[in-house]
């Protein structure tokens, strides 16, 4: 057992790394060389999609046209984790324009452990979460959820096939449903490059 947890730890050292040096990374499709034109045009709307609230109840994103909406891949046990903070302030301030949209993910050194009831605890008695929390997914891999397929895939999205480097990663989408920037983990809501894009 020893071993086997000891080379986990080696294999995720790598990506831990990149996502440490990458993480004030931003990506935009007006900046992205996958953005051609085929591919722009023929991009599917966010809006088209749903998933499962932490309670067990399904969303559709069609409720949030005409606004923009933050995508975060989440996680309680992480460096990042004091980020709900941000978010929240930053939804409370802004949700008349914006929504913010919480994903759990385990898949970043375990740091999401929790069931549904565990992460909705944690997060209101922590951080006074009250932006929607969505049920736990993996944003990578063979069981990548449909939300993290759209937001990774140029064929649906039209331009962005960057994944999650690790936790509290965002993906701005606009108010007609269209995929327009990526930023890594560490911009936060008072980053100079996240104020440049929402301003």
């Amino acid at each position: 057992m020893r071993p086997r947890f000891l080379f986990a730890i080696l294999l995720s050292i790598p990506a831990w790394v990149s996502s440490c040096f990458n993480a004030n990374k931003v990506v935009s499709s007006s900046s992205s060389t996958d953005a051609t034109p085929k591919l722009m045009s023929s991009a599917t709307s966010f809006h088209n999609l749903s998933a499962t609230t932490l309670d067990g109840q399904t969303v559709s994103m069609d409720q949030y046209k005409g606004k923009k909406i933050i995508v975060l891949n989440v996680a309680s046990r992480c460096g990042y984790t004091p980020q709900y903070a941000d978010w929240q302030a930053f939804y409370e301030k802004n949700k008349e324009d914006v929504v913010v949209l919480g994903f759990p993910c385990n898949q970043f050194m375990g740091q999401e452990p929790g069931s549904a009831n565990d992460i909705q605890e944690f997060c209101q008695k922590n951080y006074g979460v009250t932006f929607q929390m969505f049920e736990k997914v993996d944003v990578k891999g063979d069981n990548q959820s449909p939300v993290y397929k759209w937001l990774t895939d140029p064929s649906q999205n039209g331009w962005n096939s960057d994944v999650p480097s690790w936790n509290f990663c965002k993906y701005l989408i606009d108010e007609n449903g269209k995929l327009t920037h990526f930023f890594a983990s560490g911009v936060t809501p008072e980053s100079a490059e996240f104020k440049k894009v929402m301003d």
